[in-house]
């Protein structure tokens, strides 16, 4: 298998470019011409050459590929059944539905001259577009609190979606007190909140998470440092509020194989992300005399970002060989052009 995707991918040169999420397993993410996280991705894709934007990732991180890229390029995603489970708790009926009881409440304008919407990169084509008509921005893990900023300079509140953790750890290590953070659940009236409630808050927080950094408890810190006394704990913002508040640094996938990278010899780390990656860095930095461990031994992988398998990476590029366009990903243009916008804000704001 390794042979037949080398084969194709020399045979396609230029014209096809790879890439690969952190998340992505060994035996795929060897052939990425391009790795990181999904901002560094997306990048990426912005500044892809080659016709083909092969990208192993999921399906949200392929939507947004497509939106930046140019005239006459093509996204294709290895299997489609790639999904994201994050992406899925908000969904754009449910999204217009909190943003019409918003009005109706007072919170905000059709315009957003209230609130500004602040959407993940982790959500739908759909929902990046929502939030760039509404004056709102995209943002990842790595420039959440940019956003953050850019958002409360020009309205007093703020709608974050879909993850609650990452918002809330975001606006809690920009000073905003958790009283001041509120819920909304997308399944109650009223998203389950008083219009007091909403009035009072600052940032409005949508239901929804990471089922693998959601799984990563307090608990998990206080027996990792109990076994290894001294151990560093790092975890992704995705990880619950408690999480983070005990370890000793938290940030994107970026960042987290960077404090390591940057540590000296003899480190020790307990690393709260998807174990694919902390066992790619404990294997990279064993060399450098560190020790890389997961926060938790019964931590589960990104299960949709293992759907992309070494068979499905090869039949996508060998299609291509033979001049076939298989699992294309391709936005609606109205969708796309207010995604663009979006996702536009935020590598300006970057």
């Amino acid at each position: 298998m390794d042979e037949r995707i080398t084969a194709a991918k020399r045979e396609l040169g230029r014209e096809a470019v790879v890439l690969g999420h952190h998340y992505q397993r060994d035996e795929v993410i060897r052939f990425a011409d391009h790795r990181g996280d999904s901002y560094r991705l997306s990048q990426q894709a912005a500044q892809a050459q080659g016709k083909y934007i092969v990208f192993c990732g999921v399906h949200f991180m392929a939507e947004s590929a497509d939106v930046l890229s140019r005239p006459g390029q093509v996204t294709i995603l290895p299997d489609l059944n790639a999904g994201c489970s994050m992406a899925d708790m908000a969904e754009i009926t449910q999204v217009e539905d909190c943003w019409e009881q918003l009005i109706s409440a007072g919170i905000t304008s059709d315009a957003g001259e209230g609130i500004t919407p602040i959407t993940y990169m982790n959500s739908t084509a759909a929902i990046k577009a929502f939030c760039g008509e509404r004056n709102g921005v995209v943002c990842t893990s790595s420039n959440a609190a940019g956003a953050f900023e850019w958002a409360f300079a020009k309205t007093p509140k703020v709608l974050f979606l879909p993850d609650q953790h990452l918002g809330r750890n975001t606006a809690y290590r920009m000073g905003i007190p958790l009283n001041e953070m509120v819920v909304w659940d997308p399944y109650m009236i009223n998203g389950g909140l008083t219009p007091e409630r909403l009035r009072a808050a600052r940032v409005i927080l949508w239901k929804g998470h990471c089922s693998v950094h959601q799984r990563f408890l307090p608990e998990h810190v206080d027996a990792v440092r109990a076994k290894y006394p001294g151990i560093k704990v790092i975890v992704h913002p995705e990880c619950r509020w408690e999480v983070c508040q005990k370890a000793d640094d938290i940030g994107s996938t970026d960042k987290l194989i960077s404090i390591i990278r940057e540590a000296p010899a003899g480190s020790t780390f307990a690393v709260g992300t998807e174990i694919h990656l902390v066992n790619r860095m404990g294997k990279e930095f064993a060399a450098e005399g560190k020790k890389v461990i997961t926060l938790d031994d019964s931590g589960c992988l990104c299960t949709t970002m293992f759907r992309i398998s070494p068979q499905h990476l090869c039949w996508a590029l060998e299609n291509l060989v033979d001049g076939n366009v298989v699992n294309q990903i391709k936005v609606k243009d109205d969708v796309k052009h207010w995604a663009r916008v979006a996702l536009d804000r935020m590598l300006e704001i970057s």
